[in-house]
């Protein structure tokens, strides 16, 4: 990021509400936010860490006491956004790949494409539509991002959310191994 005394006219313009100026800090931050993001996150939870953060800043930034605090606050918000998703992915407990391809492999593929299609169907409209453009039609997350009109990262981040409830929906349940 800009040093703090060439990025402060930019902050004190977006703490007015300036959404050209928002805009403008977000983009001029997000590669430090990725950066340090990447230290402090799970590989998986990167983009959604960042894309979290730039969320709240965006929305909190009015309340920025000082301009040449910015920098330090970027990174509180980002770590502590790291250290939720973390806690997140610990509340879930992780399956054992061995069993779970097991009692996937003894389920025949008309049930599994059953269970595929009542997960897809189960899928919100935004997480559908994702997943379809890029599992069936295999368009890029380029293509996918300028025919949404949205955000790459953002598009990565859907389509995450999107095979993570397919996932959830037709793995089967596994007592924890003790």
């Amino acid at each position: 990021m800009a040093a703090p005394a060439d990025a402060a006219p930019l902050i004190l313009a977006a703490q007015t509400g300036d959404p050209s100026a928002i805009a403008r800090l977000l983009a001029m931050c997000q590669a430090d936010a990725r950066r340090y993001a990447r230290r402090h996150c799970h590989a998986s939870d990167v983009d959604d860490a960042v894309q979290e953060s730039l969320l709240t800043i965006s929305r909190k930034v009015q309340g920025l006491n000082a301009a040449v605090a910015f920098s330090s606050w970027l990174f509180v918000v980002i770590k502590r956004e790291c250290q939720r998703l973390a806690r997140m992915m610990m509340r879930h407990e992780r399956l054992e790949d061995d069993i779970v391809e097991q009692q996937l492999a003894l389920r025949s593929d008309d049930a599994l494409r059953i269970d595929l299609a009542n997960a897809l169907e189960s899928l919100p409209a935004h997480y559908l539509e994702v997943i379809l453009l890029r599992d069936f039609e295999e368009l890029t997350i380029a293509e996918i991002a300028q025919r949404l009109g949205e955000p790459a990262g953002a598009v990565k981040s859907r389509l995450h959310r999107a095979r993570e409830l397919v996932r959830e929906y037709i793995t089967p349940t596994v007592a924890p191994i003790r």
